[in-house]
């Protein structure tokens, strides 16, 4: 009787001036509610919001509406609890329910279904879907209600008189007929959601959802020899960098513009799609040419690196491809994307802006890396890491100011491990954070050691940065070891600052009101140190040791060191000069005003059981000349 009661009392909504339509909306994020309530008000409607299954059921058991917004994760009662209570009273006709959900093709929605939801919409929530969505299931609602009053309406009728059949058939003639209307604006409704279910909301092009659909069937096709199919996988080079500095809305301007070319590019392909952010896919099936199938990766390269004008300013990118074939029923879609996947990021490694085709062999370059990803894990948890430290020298008072802790691996097997391989590595994995924080620690303990007038310098990861605990890992590790915060230094590059700049700045405010000092490392290498120098007072800049070593042989090198120190001085802060190797190179940065240096001149990178052995030379021959090498040149650490 209760959902039969809802059916009766429901109102035309818009059509009513005497009455809205009643929307509840159930989230347990204020946020979530207030933004989808504002504009859905803004539509009309009268909205109401819970926030929480309880509240919810409190609220429909108290008033009448006539759709519900259900968020699944909550709390006090989930979404499909609360769904399973109000379907014991009300009917989808009575009240329609819309779930809401992060997971748009997982268990929660197949249930939600099976409990008697009858729609679903994903989060982020896309307004204009959400909307057309309540629209569809209001209109379906309407319909029904207007089907079961016309059934009323013919009961009543029938036991009338006679002479009020002919009437009696024409309301339900022009009931029927709209009816009919409505279920064709339904069909067009559903239409227009399935097609967003299957294609990029941005760019219109098929997503992921549907490319692997088409792939799986694809590969089932297969049957005549040199028959298969092609996939070419395409990642923007310097899409990120575009985000970063002109902005999100330019970035997906720009997306869209590369869509419609690769569209014209792969022209007669079998799909096109958008994974999203910026990665793309191609499918080509039917007869094997792989002529035609690097020709075309070529073609897309030369498009995409084309200038795009958005806004009156010139957009520029890059891509990378990767390319792979099955010729077999037997082949696996999803290894067959991987594949491509890997082609892509070899072709990535080499350069960037070329295709590579895939071969077996990329397998064991990915192998050779999960293979040092476990070494890794397993050397953290052994100890087999080790720091060294290189001093950085003040020119002008002739003393070392501090140390560069810098990270080494002594592999039991492979000997010493560059940086440069396992970092990667530690990076992509993660492997960072944990790996970070043990630095931190270490070099903080080691340092409290030292005389009290030498610092230690850090190198953080901006994977580490923006999404390890930093702040809180260098202030217990300072707590722990004892030592002062204005002994600690970090050193961070201009990658970090390019990301969540706002939080960046506000995590370097806490630092460097707890008295770190903070550098910015390999300066003059990007193109936007200046503006980060203007918008954080640094206390030191690091000039990359690639202009110090051409600095003899390259007037452009010897102009860019000079620009930086005299920018330095402007700025008041102290400069340091790395890679320094010969008495030529020490006279000409000292001449320039450069204030502190650091390289092989001096000492190369030691055990932490040989600092204090260092310091103690290093400062009996800084009170000498320097009229050669304080150190040799031996095997690299």
């Amino acid at each position: 009787m209760a959902a039969q009661s809802q059916v009766l009392n429901f109102s035309d909504g818009l059509s009513d001036q005497q009455e809205k339509v009643r929307l509840l909306i159930v989230d347990d994020l204020a946020d979530n509610r207030t933004i989808l309530a504002r504009r859905l008000e803004r539509r009309g409607y009268a909205v109401t919001e819970a926030d929480g299954g309880q509240a919810a059921l409190d609220l429909i058991g108290r008033q009448s509406f006539d759709l519900v917004l259900l968020d699944i994760m909550m709390p006090d009662i989930d979404g499909l609890e609360v769904l399973t209570t109000i379907r014991q009273t009300h009917n989808s006709t009575a009240l329609p329910v819309i779930m809401v959900t992060a997971r748009a093709m997982g268990e929660d929605v197949v249930k939600a279904l099976e409990l008697g939801a009858d729609d679903y919409v994903t989060k982020p929530v896309d307004f204009q879907v959400a909307l057309a969505r309540i629209n569809t299931q209001l209109a379906r609602r309407k319909a029904e209600i207007e089907v079961i009053r016309a059934a009323q309406a013919l009961r009543t009728t029938n036991e009338a008189l006679e002479e009020r059949v002919r009437q009696r058939t024409d309301d339900l003639v022009r009931i029927n007929e709209r009816l009919k209307l409505e279920i064709n604006q339904r069909e067009l409704s559903e239409a227009e959601i399935k097609h967003l279910a299957h294609h990029d909301a941005l760019t219109g092009l098929a997503n992921r959802m549907l490319f692997n659909a088409n792939l799986r069937d694809a590969v089932d096709a297969i049957e005549a020899p040199g028959h298969g199919v092609t996939v070419i996988f395409v990642d923007l080079d310097g899409f990120k960098s575009v985000n970063d500095t002109m902005g999100h809305g330019v970035g997906d301007e720009l997306l869209k513009k590369l869509a419609e070319r690769m569209t014209v590019v792969a022209k007669g392909a079998h799909t096109i799609a958008r994974f999203g952010g910026d990665e793309f896919a191609i499918m080509l099936s039917g007869k094997i040419d792989m002529n035609a199938a690097t020709s075309l990766a070529q073609r897309l390269i030369h498009e995409v690196s084309q200038p795009v004008i958005i806004d009156d300013s010139e957009v520029n990118v890059g891509t990378s491809i990767g390319i792979a074939v099955a010729q077999s029923r037997d082949t696996d879609p999803e290894e067959l994307l991987r594949n491509a996947d890997l082609a892509m990021y070899r072709a990535k490694s080499e350069g960037r802006g070329i295709w590579r085709l895939y071969s077996p062999e990329m397998d064991a370059v990915q192998q050779s890396r999960r293979e040092l990803e476990l070494d890794m894990r397993r050397a953290l948890s052994l100890g087999e890491f080790e720091l060294y430290f290189q001093p950085i020298i003040d020119i002008q008072n002739r003393k070392i100011t501090s140390f560069e802790a810098l990270l080494r691996w002594d592999h039991p097997t492979r000997g010493m491990i560059s940086p440069a391989e396992f970092v990667a590595v530690a990076e992509e994995t993660g492997l960072i954070i944990p790996l970070g924080e043990w630095v931190i620690r270490e070099a903080s303990r080691i340092a409290v050691t030292w005389p009290s007038d030498i610092r230690v310098a850090v190198n953080l990861s901006s994977v580490q940065f923006l999404r390890g605990n930093v702040v809180n890992t260098i202030v217990s590790a300072l707590g722990q070891a004892g030592l002062r915060p204005d002994r600690f230094e970090i050193e961070i590059t201009e990658s970090i600052l390019l990301e969540k700049t706002d939080r960046t700045l506000a995590m370097l405010s806490q630092l460097r009101d707890l008295g770190v000092r903070i550098s910015m490392d390999d300066f003059g290498t990007g193109y936007s140190s200046l503006s980060y120098l203007r918008s954080f007072q640094f206390d030191k800049i690091k000039i990359d040791r690639s202009f110090i070593s051409d600095l003899l042989n390259d007037p452009e090198s010897r102009a860019i060191v000079s620009a930086i120190t005299d920018l330095s001085s402007r700025f008041g802060l102290r400069t340091t000069a790395e890679g320094v190797e010969t008495l030529d190179q020490l006279k000409f940065i000292s001449n320039e005003g450069c204030t502190e240096v650091q390289g092989r001149f001096f000492s190369m990178p030691v055990p932490a059981d040989q600092v204090s052995s260092l310091v103690n030379r290093i400062n009996i021959t800084l009170k000498g000349e320097l009229n050669e090498p304080m150190a040799e040149h031996p095997k690299s650490h």
